[in-house]
């Protein structure tokens, strides 16, 4: 069994080594991008974790600075939707409901392959609605390319890839107060 000190030195040292690589740019289009809604919403979307994240960030972007940030958490959409259109596709028809131009979508995928985050990737692409996308595993994964900004995590450790989707939803969020 290792070390419980080395275990949390390396664990520590894992993290804040993906941290840092964080494109900072991306940090400032993103913010800017979320700056400038007026009466539009954010809309976060993901699976497992990914999805109590977009929970928690929903609510702080609506909290701290009054934006509307939605998510779609409830049981019974998510469960109605997936039943009658299929789980692949409850996404796509979620946001052809509740989506509206100019908004912005922030869709997560741990691995960037979850077919209902890619079918509502490519909904977003085709209606020209503003995309975000967090995902790590594979840099080339179908995800990644298809935000107007991508956020990729270079691990394969899913709690350190969404820990890190959720310091920079966050450092957004804060930067928003300043």
């Amino acid at each position: 069994m290792i070390n419980k000190t080395d275990f949390y030195n390396e664990y520590f040292y894992k993290q804040s080594k993906l941290l840092k690589q964080i494109n900072i740019k991306d940090l400032i289009k993103a913010s800017n991008m979320i700056s400038k809604l007026k009466k539009n919403k954010i809309i976060l979307i993901g699976n497992g974790g990914s999805a109590a994240i977009c929970s928690h960030m929903a609510t702080d972007f609506s909290k701290t600075h009054s934006i509307r940030a939605i998510n779609f958490s409830s049981d019974s959409l998510l469960t109605c939707f997936s039943n009658d259109y299929g789980y692949e596709n409850w996404v796509k028809k979620a946001l052809e409901i509740f989506c509206d131009k100019n908004d912005i979508v922030i869709l997560i995928s741990s691995s960037g392959k979850s077919a209902n985050i890619i079918l509502a990737a490519d909904f977003c692409k085709k209606n020209k609605i503003n995309l975000i996308t967090m995902s790590g595993f594979n840099k080339k994964n179908e995800l990644n390319k298809y935000g107007n900004i991508n956020f990729w995590v270079n691990s394969k450790i899913y709690n350190h890839i969404e820990m890190t989707h959720h310091i920079i939803l966050t450092s957004i969020c804060d930067y928003l107060v300043t």
